[in-house]
């Protein structure tokens, strides 16, 4: 018999309110606190002391260990109190005492896509988004409303200033202090956290160069260093490449720099020079 024709097993000590949605599958460990508005998918593991509360919605195949609090309200002065959202996707892990915070207003959500590995004592604030495959260490901070793109990797006790975005396959060091845009396949570290160089490893397991063609790296090396190792300041970069054809990853890093460039964003992160 497949799990997920099995009826929801609730431990006697958890407290289940009788509006909360649970699909077949779903284990409740004791002590577990389920609020009226939370819906969880098939198969999830929702271990002892754990509480779900406000409207949150969680895909299949997620495990929960104890302590965590995912959907409570957020953090945030200017909450008071909108009926917001925290969605969660599929085959996620948040190890203990992750804290997944719903939105601050109105029509807002937390995203957390895709079998993301959150482990224990982070902190994910109102109004962020998760893609797939992220990995977050131990006691990262993020703070309210932070982008954090695919299979990107994040080091341990380290903090993540407000609005920050973090691209896809990037590699942060732990104890870092992020207070601006993290390209995507870089590698950054230090206090205040620097770019490095590009997180080659990362991208060739990634298979990129297969998808792409093998040239695809080499062309993302190549404007990587107008950004990061020429004399041209990084607008002046972004003029000489804005109209360039850039495929794959090049074109990929090429867009996130122009976002992060625009007017009213925190601005990448610098190099470390030498």
């Amino acid at each position: 018999m497949q799990t997920d024709l099995l009826e929801p097993h609730i431990h006697p000590t958890a407290v289940v309110d009788p509006e909360a949605s649970l699909a077949p599958g779903v284990t409740v460990g004791p002590y577990v606190v389920i609020g009226a508005k939370v819906t969880i998918g098939p198969n999830c593991r929702i271990g002892p002391h754990a509480v779900l509360d406000g409207r949150l919605t969680m895909g299949r195949d997620n495990r929960v260990f104890p302590g965590a609090c995912l959907g409570l309200a957020p953090q945030d002065l200017k909450y008071q109190g909108s009926d917001t959202e925290v969605r969660i996707g599929n085959g996620n892990t948040f190890r203990e005492y992750v804290t997944v915070n719903r939105a601050t207003e109105e029509g807002q959500t937390t995203q957390v896509g895709d079998d993301n590995l959150v482990m224990a004592y982070c902190h994910i604030a109102h109004n962020c988004t998760l893609g797939n495959r992220v990995v977050m260490s131990n006691a990262v901070q993020v703070a309210g409303h932070v982008s954090i793109h695919d299979s990107a990797v994040i080091g341990g006790v380290l903090g993540i200033h407000q609005f920050v975005q973090i691209g896809a396959l990037a590699m942060v060091g732990g104890m870092s202090r992020v207070d601006r845009d993290i390209p995507p396949y870089c590698m950054v570290e230090g206090h205040p956290a620097r770019v490095r160089g590009l997180n080659k490893v990362g991208l060739q397991r990634s298979g990129l160069d297969s998808i792409h063609g093998a040239a695809c790296l080499q062309e993302l090396q190549d404007v990587w260093k107008l950004f990061y190792r020429s004399k041209m300041t990084m607008a002046q970069a972004l003029e000489q490449v804005r109209n360039r054809p850039c495929h794959g990853p090049a074109a990929t890093f090429l867009r996130f720099m122009e976002d992060s460039l625009a007017p009213g964003r925190r601005g990448p992160l610098p190099a470390t020079r030498g």
